[in-house]
């Protein structure tokens, strides 16, 4: 798997340091140790210290850490923290709204990852996709929602949530950034739910999704894979490229170069080289 390519990212409380070798043993390809929602607020600091603990006594460790948002107190220390340790390989910031948010987290030294979870962030989104330090974006379904209004879970909250998918995927692309990742899928239990909307996803243009349980990794990673169908043709495509021609002809169809790109893609998904 290209590091590039994030299909998932598991989050783990900081309030819980015992789980985060078990999360990042899970297969996952990013983990995430979160200091803010996962953590109830009696217990902010504490959690702190716990990953403060762990990344010392783990420095081999790679992670991500999603911190307290801007106008959270301890959104300084979990800046300070993240800037520390080397074992820290990227920041979320939670409920962005601007650029200079941005630009305060990417000042510790490690790329930012915002999550978009307000109408005022969407409207921002165009200025905070190209701030300097952003590697990825992503949203808060659940937040987000609210903010606008939305009956969750609805059919036409879901029409809704598909503006803010659009807006993520063109900014990104506009941006330069590696492909967004979608919002978290609540129902843990719901295996054919998640794997519905990981298509969906995968079918957007999405690498892939956040993920709060480790039951939700393989799921993810199973529907993300292309039918075996697409893997033949995008096979048959790539001998046939070896030819050297411009443009030629597979399975009737002409072949320019996007389809030889959404070969490339399907191969790269599978794990296999597109050469």
């Amino acid at each position: 798997m290209s590091p590039s390519i994030i299909r998932t990212a598991l989050f783990v409380p900081a309030s819980r340091p015992e789980r985060i070798p078990k999360a990042l043993a899970v297969g996952a390809d990013a983990v995430i140790v979160d200091l803010e929602d996962a953590v109830q607020e009696s217990l902010k600091v504490e959690a702190r210290a716990h990953l403060d603990g762990f990344l010392t006594a783990n420095p081999e460790a790679r992670l991500l850490v999603r911190i307290n948002a801007p106008e959270h107190a301890g959104h300084g220390a979990d800046i300070e923290l993240c800037g520390r340790h080397a074992g820290v390989i990227g920041v979320l910031l939670p409920k962005v709204e601007s650029a200079a948010q941005v630009a305060r987290v990417a000042a510790c030294g490690k790329p930012v990852w915002p999550i978009i979870e307000s109408a005022a962030g969407l409207l921002a989104l165009a200025e905070i996709a190209r701030a300097e330090g952003v590697e990825r974006l992503s949203f808060g379904a659940l937040d987000l929602g609210l903010d606008l209004g939305l009956s969750s879970g609805s059919v036409a909250a879901e029409r809704m949530l598909d503006q803010a998918r659009y807006a993520l995927l063109l900014h990104s692309r506009t941006a330069g950034l590696a492909a967004p990742l979608d919002s978290v899928f609540p129902a843990i239990e719901d295996r054919d739910g998640l794997a519905r909307t990981t298509r969906d996803a995968r079918d957007m243009g999405f690498d892939g999704l956040l993920c709060i349980h480790p039951k939700q990794v393989e799921v993810v990673h199973r529907a993300l894979l292309p039918a075996e169908e697409e893997l033949a043709w995008a096979r048959r495509v790539m001998r046939a490229a070896s030819s050297g021609e411009g443009v030629f002809v597979v399975d009737g169809q002409m072949v320019d170069a996007p389809v030889l790109g959404r070969a490339q893609r399907l191969l790269q998904r599978a794990g296999e080289s597109p050469a």
